[in-house]
């Protein structure tokens, strides 16, 4: 500052107040889950059940390929769309395992995990005020990408009675000139249902009829107790307005190393390549040399940790049936939908109070949207001993929900 110059600061005004924040992030409406969290952190004796991150480790082989893309020195970007490697390695597994043709070259885009797949499909696919349908109970980040977009998510409502299966016709009815595309999570988060193949044709019909995408969230593929899983795009008529989208996070316990992947129409991909690249680049180097490991090593990884996690969901369905907290079983996913709507709270009041008395965290249902309401959405991420407890915990609540 030059001398004798008055500094502008100190002339006892008040400082102008500060323009408001943009109300896209103003308005968005965020539950109370991160306070769960911190109060869990609190608690020396807390059983963590609300996240979706598995406690099983990442499978050696694909830490190793990890590891040697670092000390190789595989630091730098790598193409926009990602790996070539990665994406043949995508391509093929969509071939093999769910029958869906995609061109590695022109097709398949590598990203910084699901969640970012997710938001550059809806950035592609939708206008402000465009509509998405959507199965409720949903995935929460959906709504709220949504809102930042200024589209509107149609929830379409299922039902505890109907395992929360999807019905095509209910989609249909919603249908207004402002859709553009409807979304499914197969196998479902938070509900843990999958979605058969005849009710999959259903909604490519209506598809079809319409002229409508379909965003096909498969994250959770590879935990399936009952049956097996469908892809829509290898459905006939399909291929070319559907957007699949998967990843490593669950599968191989890579929730960490974000790393993600999405496949549909050379049209949308090229425009999805545009977008992700404004956000992220790409994603991390060293994380897609592990995932072409995850997807070219052994796969029998697969197949212990289903077996892990079928154990777990065994023992918990066993454990509520005998406290008495019904539930809706879980054909797929590491999740269980329990039913606290005996106790008379909401959701979100008995996830607190469950958190307050009894040190356990679990996710409100209300938070997946209007048909969630009266549920909790708890993980099998932790080992049965523990598992145990915290439903006894639970039982607990049930049975003297409100303080006396």
């Amino acid at each position: 500052m030059e001398v004798g110059r008055a500094d502008p600061r100190r002339r006892g005004r008040s400082a102008s107040p500060l323009v408001q924040l943009a109300g896209r992030v103003r308005t968005v409406e965020v539950g109370r889950a991160g306070t769960l969290m911190d109060m869990l952190r609190q608690r020396t004796d807390g059983i963590g059940l609300g996240r979706g991150d598995p406690d099983l480790p990442t499978p050696d082989h694909i830490v190793a390929a990890g590891q040697d893309a670092l000390a190789r020195g595989l630091t730098r970007y790598t193409p926009l769309p990602g790996l070539p490697e990665l994406r043949q390695a995508v391509a093929d597994k969509l071939r093999r395992d769910n029958g869906i043709e995609a061109d590695p070259d022109t097709e398949v885009v590598i990203t910084t995990g699901t969640q970012e797949a997710v938001f550059v499909a809806l950035c592609a696919l939708l206008d402000t005020g465009d509509e998405i349908l959507l199965a409720d109970p949903y995935y929460n980040s959906y709504a709220t990408m949504l809102h930042y977009l200024g589209a509107a998510l149609v929830a379409v409502p299922t039902s505890a009675a109907d395992g929360f299966q999807i019905d095509p016709d209910e989609f249909e009815r919603r249908i207004t000139p402002r859709t553009k595309a409807i979304a499914l999570l197969t196998p479902n988060n938070p509900t843990g249902a999958v979605y058969p193949r005849d009710r999959l044709q259903g909604i490519a019909r209506v598809a079809e009829r319409h002229g409508l995408y379909v965003i096909s969230d498969e994250l959770y593929e590879t935990v399936v107790f009952e049956g097996r899983p469908f892809s829509i795009a290898s459905m006939p008529g399909m291929r070319d307005r559907t957007i699949t989208i998967n990843g490593f996070s669950k599968a191989y316990s890579m929730t960490g190393w974000r790393v993600g992947y999405l496949a549909g129409p050379r049209a949308a991909v090229d425009a999805l390549v545009t977008l992700r690249h404004t956000l992220t680049i790409c994603a991390p180097t060293m994380s897609q040399h592990a995932a072409v490991a995850a997807l070219r090593g052994p796969q029998a990884c697969l197949g212990e940790r289903l077996a892990i996690y079928r154990a777990r969901r065994d023992f918990t369905l066993a454990r509520l049936a005998e406290a008495g907290i019904p539930c809706v079983p879980p054909q797929g996913t590491f999740y269980v939908f329990v039913d606290i709507r005996p106790s008379g709270l909401s959701s979100e009041e008995f996830a607190f109070t469950l958190m307050e008395r009894e040190g356990v965290f679990v996710y409100p249902g209300g938070y997946f949207g209007r048909r969630g309401e009266g549920f909790e959405r708890i993980s099998l991420v932790v080992r049965e001993p523990e598992l145990g407890e915290a439903i006894e915990r639970m039982a607990r609540v049930m049975r003297r929900p409100r303080r006396a």
